[in-house]
């Protein structure tokens, strides 16, 4: 009987296959998908059915490995091909390009979505017209415009091919904005019939002025998503103000995402925290202008503006907000000073905001400690809360927000706030410290000791002496809490003020650090025990050239050994100045600080890394030196690895020692990417002979 029950046990290859069909749609990893093919030929079937999306990284010119069983492929991703940036057999001087191109079109028949890194228009003539139904469109470039006496010369054929276009995203692309409103116009049938335009390329030298939003606007009147910079300072020509707000209502009244972001916003370095908040002049932005731009988008979902320009007072046009844009669920202001005034207990500004579930608040000069408390009180449903720049709040003011929000906030992003070092953030944060998932915090060590990284101070029992002395009795307290004792959430110290309780949920973490500065008291400062981290980002940030020689060996990457889950790493040193060539006597050239930011790396179980190595602007060179090559092959555990940057062909090949690595690429995906590099020698061929060489090895799985 026990045989005859053990035969008859049900699997999961007995249930039907529209409930495997579901449940495969729902697997999103690829390498996850790959392995439940490889159980059964129905397994297979089922899952090449319900492969919807693929990213092709092979080199362009295999034609005869393409391969031909993702036949429900719908979004399709050619951007990645190596070698990067440089595949000549998707332009008109190769003679294969057309078959490439009619490969492609039988291997995907289905294709809807297409990405591709287009450098010319002819690769766009070539691709296009294989899928006519083409809804959305993607193009990334990050070389060059190349000159043509034509404006939109590179979108013509976007335009001229894809008559079901819906979207198209050129937030990666980079082009001129005389470029747009032109092309738009002369099509004008795709341009109507648009739904999505995103074109928030942080690569442009100056963003979309008045004339030249309300023409594009104007001529996509159907638009639900529009995302533009902009160009919000009243010193220049053709500045945004009320009346393009007003034009941008009238024009695209169906509008659900509307981002409007300054030039000077998209910047990724951080903001000087003794800045005061205000900038020189005000936006030509009125109250009555907000309340007006709010009335005329009734199906608003989410909003961004980031105007780098002073809008005061703006508590009473946020008060609008609610009634005019009952939809709304994410918001971001920046340089918004007044938003919330906070008087007494009556709620009032962007706290009347009470169906927001993201708010982000960026250089709002007058945001204090008490506005933080009534943004808590009224916002009663954020899952996701950012403020930047924002000089007046302290650890107290954001700890009763967490509070308040102790039910719902799950990401948190705090980020050059004078009051907020490292420290005082992640104490601000112990109400919700079991419940965070994304964190990203300023690795501002003030407060901790240099020789052990012990806090100098008990911030658990300052908070509560605080709290009781500024709120009074529990019962006062209560009325800004959900929870009867606020005072509950101040921890018990475990004598050296360490947070004694884990960071249980925490999965993503994004640490600012500047250059010079070690890692290594991450862990001291409140983050030692996050036992299902699994991503970091890096990112380091500062002026070699007129820094100090770094007191220690390394940066500290071996301090991330206690997170035993950490899986994928972005290190990104962009932003790090230096002197690539001979430094001058007393400083250090690049090749000693990539040895310094990555030592310690090979201590870390990683499987994914991103890294951006330090540049020198003067030369426009971001290049991997021969310490960085040898730090990064101790990485024995990992499987993929990009560098964005370039390198000798002779240093990317210490990287054949790693002994799982199965995906490298170089990727110069920053403005401007080098047409012909002289620096480093890395030429088509040395991506190509480096990639043979990493193909031959056998990977044991």
């Amino acid at each position: 009987m026990a045989s005859s029950s053990m035969v008859m046990a049900a699997t999961m290859n007995d249930l039907p296959d529209v409930i495997l069909s579901i449940i495969f749609s729902s697997v999103s990893d690829t390498r996850t998908r790959n392995s439940l093919s490889l159980v059964n030929r129905k397994f297979l079937a089922l899952e090449r059915s319900t492969r919807t999306s693929l990213t092709l990284r092979g080199k362009a010119r295999d034609i005869y490995m393409i391969p031909t069983c993702f036949r429900s492929v719908t979004h399709l991703d050619l951007s990645l091909l190596s070698p990067w940036g440089r595949s000549d057999l998707l332009s008109s001087t190769s003679s294969d390009s057309f078959l490439l191109a009619h490969r492609l079109r039988l291997a995907f028949p289905l294709v809807t979505s297409l990405t591709v890194y287009a450098r010319s228009p002819s690769t766009l003539h070539i691709l296009l017209p294989q899928w006519p139904d083409l809804s959305h469109v993607k193009l990334i470039r990050w070389h060059q415009r190349p000159q043509s006496p034509h404006l939109g010369n590179d979108l013509v054929p976007l335009l001229t091919y894809c008559q079901a276009l819906s979207s198209i995203d050129l937030s990666s692309f980079y082009y001129w904005t005389e470029d747009i409103p032109p092309v738009l116009q002369a099509y004008p049938s795709v341009s109507k019939a648009l739904k999505c335009l995103d074109l928030l390329t942080a690569s442009l030298a100056d963003g979309f002025k008045s004339e030249e939003i309300q023409a594009i606007t104007a001529a996509c009147p159907s638009l639900t998503k529009l995302l533009l910079v902009c160009v919000f300072d009243p010193s220049y020509f053709g500045c945004v103000g009320d009346e393009t707000l007003l034009a941008i209502v009238a024009n695209c009244p169906k509008l659900r995402v509307l981002h409007l972001v300054d030039r000077a916003s998209l910047g990724s370095t951080r903001g000087e925290p003794e800045d005061d908040g205000y900038t020189r002049d005000d936006a030509r932005i009125s109250k009555v202008g907000l309340v007006d731009f709010f009335t005329g988008l009734p199906l608003l979902q989410e909003l961004v503006l980031d105007v780098h320009q002073n809008v005061r007072d703006s508590a009473l046009a946020l008060e609008a907000l609610p009634s005019k844009c009952p939809e709304l669920k994410l918001l971001k202001l920046g340089h918004f000073h007044g938003i919330c005034m906070a008087i007494e207990s009556q709620l009032d500004g962007v706290a009347l905001c009470s169906g927001l579930v993201s708010l982000t608040i960026k250089n709002s000069a007058d945001l204090t400690d008490m506005g933080l408390i009534e943004i808590g009180r009224g916002c009663c449903k954020l899952a996701k809360f950012e403020v930047e720049g924002c000089k007046k709040i302290t650890m107290k003011g954001m700890r009763t927000m967490a509070s308040l929000l102790h039910k719902t906030l799950i990401e948190v992003k705090i980020s050059c706030c004078k009051n907020l070092n490292a420290a005082a953030s992640l104490r601000s944060l112990e109400p919700i410290q079991g419940r965070i998932e994304r964190l990203h915090l300023d690795c501002v060590w003030e407060g901790l000791e240099e020789d052990g990284g012990i806090l100098c101070f008990d911030l658990n029992e300052g908070l509560c002496q605080s709290f009781e002395h500024e709120h009074g009795s529990k019962r006062k307290k209560s009325r800004y809490s959900s929870d009867p004792d606020p005072s509950s959430y101040c921890m018990q110290g475990n004598g050296n003020g360490m947070f004694s309780k884990s960071w249980d949920r925490l999965k993503y973490l994004s640490l600012w650090i500047g250059a010079g500065v070690l890692l290594t008291p991450l862990p001291t400062a409140g983050l030692y025990d996050c036992p299902n981290l699994e991503e970091i980002r890096i990112k380091v940030e500062g002026d070699c050239r007129t820094g100090h020689k770094p007191s220690q060996r390394e940066f500290g990457l071996s301090c991330l050994a206690y997170y035993p889950r950490l899986s994928k790493m972005l290190l990104d040193c962009s932003d790090t100045i230096g002197f690539a060539l001979t430094a001058p006597s007393g400083q250090m050239d690049l090749t000693l600080w990539e040895r310094f930011f990555l030592n310690g790396i090979g201590n870390l179980s990683l499987y994914e890394v991103d890294y951006w190595p330090p540049q020198d602007r003067d030369v426009n060179q971001r290049s991997l030196t021969l310490p960085g090559a040898g730090l990064l092959a101790e990485c024995l555990a990992v499987r993929k690895l990009f560098i964005h940057g370039t390198a000798h062909e002779h240093f990317i090949m210490f990287l054949l020692r790693i002994p799982n690595l199965r995906d490298m690429q170089l990727r110069e995906d920053y403005y401007p990417a080098s047409e012909n590099d002289t620096c480093t020698e890395m030429r088509v061929g040395s991506c190509c002979r480096f990639e043979d060489a990493l193909n031959r090895r056998q990977i044991l799985d």
